[in-house]
């Protein structure tokens, strides 16, 4: 009896990361398109509602809040999506987009300047998004598990 209560209790546990998992590649998608947004939409949304600008949405903590929330959202939720579907290409392409990301924040505008920011930001927002997103598919695919509704 308590063999099947261990079974039952792992199979909730997978359950729970499965869904922990998709909930983050939604997060991180989402964070990721709030990135690109900010970066292409903030000019032409100060012109047009300028009492956004006491907002401070074009101050550079913007980048280092926005960074600090998708690293970490972005890392579990690849890293467990490969674990359950074995594609680490995916991986590769999320770390590229945050480490593109990084970078943007790193050199800033001083060194690269503003286009080649929002370059980098943009490139990294792009193939973040398509990781999470390409993940979230591989997962909602994956069938070959020990998981309770695939038994």
């Amino acid at each position: 009896m308590t063999v099947l209560r261990k079974q039952l209790s792992y199979f909730r546990d997978i359950k729970k990361m499965r869904t922990a998992q998709e909930i983050t590649d939604k997060f991180a998608i989402s964070l990721s398109l709030l990135c690109a947004i900010h970066c292409l939409a903030l000019p032409v949304i100060l012109v047009l509602l300028p009492s956004l600008t006491a907002l401070q949405l074009d101050n550079e903590a913007f980048h280092h809040w926005m960074l600090i929330a998708v690293l970490p959202t972005s890392i579990y939720a690849l890293v467990m999506g490969c674990k359950k579907h074995k594609r680490y290409q995916l991986l590769f392409l999320g770390f590229t987009g945050l480490m593109l990301l990084v970078l943007a924040v790193l050199l800033g505008k001083e060194t690269i300047g503003e286009y080649g920011e929002k370059i980098l930001t943009l490139l990294g927002a792009i193939l973040i998004a398509s990781g999470h997103y390409l993940n979230f598919r591989l997962c909602q695919k994956h069938t070959d598990c020990a998981c309770p509704e695939h038994l």
